[in-house]
């Protein structure tokens, strides 16, 4: 269905009312207006009234939508990844360039890593599922509780993560890049194949249904950094906050670990992300943890 106008448009979650407010406290009633000057303006040191502020509505997202959404939005990723040609030289080629690259820089110590901890069994067991379902349950879990929880916020969040993802998809189709563990030579243990576990579609039997050279950059690390910094600035209990700092270092290890990415993939995945919340903030005018709480009242 074709939009209206790109204000109007529900993918970027903008109802087709606004209203103006000046600026407040993050869980205030947008829906009232400073008092003292006409329209929400508040007056500035002189005593003249300072231009409203205007920023768009938020409104409580339909469910259905959502879902709906949220399907057809990883639906439509996993179709453009692996349709992505994987250009099997041209990634293992990649790969060598960023080793030698993080040599020149002194951080090429994935491999070290690797090997040291897939000698320790019952580890590198647990790494591999955490690889392979957390990836996606946590992200799922943070937008469901977005949305329940901080439904004003949820859209221009939402939109952050998407875009990420988005600028990824092209980062594959530029840059293919094979994993450390699918690098010619033996420096790099592929985790997964030698303990038999079930665990990324880019490795064992599931191996034909993904493209296995789209490592750069890592959604894993854009996706968990989201996460970790949603829960950071938006939890109560000061041990979630704790635990939602924790997640993206504790998956930087894990995809070292299981020589699924280089150090350098990671730093990618925090570039991408970075374009995600600078296009949320240019939509809505605030960044995303800033938002109104709760949905606003029209004007």
């Amino acid at each position: 269905m074709r939009c209206p106008g790109l204000a109007d448009c529900p993918l970027m979650g903008a109802p087709t009312t606004r209203t103006t407010y000046a600026s407040r406290p993050n869980d205030a009633d947008p829906g009232t207006a400073d008092k003292g000057t006409a329209g929400g303006e508040v007056a500035d040191d002189t005593g003249r009234p300072a231009a409203p502020k205007r920023l768009r509505a938020v409104r409580r997202p339909s469910i259905w939508f959502e879902s709906v959404l949220i399907a057809v939005f990883y639906g439509v990723y996993s179709l453009i990844r692996n349709a992505v040609p994987e250009q099997r030289v041209q990634a293992l080629d990649n790969a060598d360039w960023v080793w030698r690259a993080e040599h020149f820089l002194g951080i090429a110590v994935e491999a070290s890593i690797n090997h040291a901890v897939n000698s320790v069994t019952w580890l590198i067991l647990s790494m591999n599922y955490y690889y392979a379902t957390l990836h996606f349950v946590v992200t799922i879990g943070v937008l469901v509780w977005l949305y329940r929880r901080h439904p004003g916020r949820y859209a221009a969040t939402r939109l952050v993560i998407f875009a990420t993802t988005g600028i990824a998809l092209l980062g594959y189709y530029l840059f293919p890049l094979a994993p450390p563990r699918l690098m010619r030579g033996d420096s790099f243990i592929d985790t997964v194949q030698v303990h038999q576990t079930w665990g990324s579609m880019a490795s064992g039997n599931l191996a034909d249904m993904s493209n296995q050279y789209a490592a750069m950059p890592s959604m894993h690390i854009g996706w968990s950094v989201w996460c970790g910094l949603t829960i950071a600035a938006l939890a109560g209990p000061l041990w979630v906050r704790v635990l939602g700092a924790l997640y993206p270092v504790v998956t930087l290890i894990v995809i070292v670990c299981t020589a699924n990415h280089f150090w350098l993939d990671a730093v990618g995945g925090v570039i991408c992300l970075g374009f995600g919340f600078a296009l949320s903030y240019g939509w809505y005018g605030r960044l995303a943890y800033r938002l109104p709480k709760l949905a606003a009242a029209p004007a």
